[in-house]
This record gives structure tokens, C-alpha cells and sequence, in this order.
């Protein structure tokens, strides 16, 4: 689960989720979330594969929101589902989705940049919890 915050001039995205790798996916559809608002429209029709190499929680979190919205930058590729394994080094993870298309997809902000402001990664007794600022 996920949900978007304003901030400043900037926005936030919290996620809480049961599992690390839940807590990764679910990030992945909030930062997709932020740039269309019609996610639940994006169609799997393309998949890309991911390697992002860390242990610490919170950089993994930046790192593998970086990979995403380089793919979105360099591809116009929205991505809506996601599946991640971690191993020992890192994550593996397979996204789906589909270029973005004017005509069928609602944009709503150019995130500029996923940013370390107020970036922390917390496990409790109920799950994982993740906060993140990105630059509109």
C-alpha cells in the first residue's frame, strides 16, 4: 500500500507493506503513480529486467527508484507491475508496462529526481515502512 504526500515544493511517497520485497513493488507503483494518474490503465506489454546491487535498506530503495525513473526518462516506458526477489547482494526484479502514450495515459508530474531529503526505511512488528521525497 501506498499514498502520496505534498511537500513543500516537492512530493512524498509513504509505502507500508508486509514484506521488504512487497514494500519495493508497491514503491515502484507509488513513484509511477505520480507521474500518471490513470496507473490502472497502463497495459503489460513490455517487460525490463533489474539489478540493483546493496544491502542497506533505504539506498536500495533510492537505487532501485533511480533505475525506475531512468527507464521512464531514457524509454517513456510506464511501468504499473512489479516483481521483486532479494538475495544477499541486492534485488532482482521484473517490471511491466508499456511506452506512454498521450492519447490514453493522464500524466500528472515530471518527477526530476528521487531525493535522500527524508528518505528512511523502517521494519516494525507490523510490516516495513518507507518514506521518500522526490523533486517535482
Amino acid at each position: 500500500m501506498f499514498e502520496t504526500f505534498e511537500h513543500t515544493a516537492d512530493l512524498g511517497l509513504r509505502i507500508r507493506a508486509t514484506t521488504q520485497e512487497q514494500l519495493l513493488e508497491d514503491a515502484g507503483r507509488g513513484l509511477f503513480s505520480m507521474l500518471v494518474t490513470n496507473l490502472e490503465d497502463v497495459r503489460c506489454l513490455q517487460e525490463r529486467t533489474y539489478r540493483v546491487e546493496g544491502v542497506a535498506t533505504d539506498y536500495l530503495l533510492f537505487d532501485w527508484l533511480n533505475e525506475l525513473l531512468f527507464t521512464f526518462e531514457s524509454e517513456r516506458l510506464l511501468l504499473s507491475e512489479f516483481h521483486v526477489v532479494l538475495d544477499a547482494e541486492g534485488l532482482w526484479a521484473t517490471a511491466n508496462g508499456e511506452p506512454m502514450d498521450l492519447a490514453r495515459h493522464r500524466m500528472e508530474h515530471e518527477v526530476k529526481a528521487i531525493t535522500y531529503h527524508g528518505l528512511r526505511v523502517e521494519k516494525d512488528a507490523v510490516g516495513w515502512f518507507a518514506e521518500l521525497i522526490v523533486d517535482i
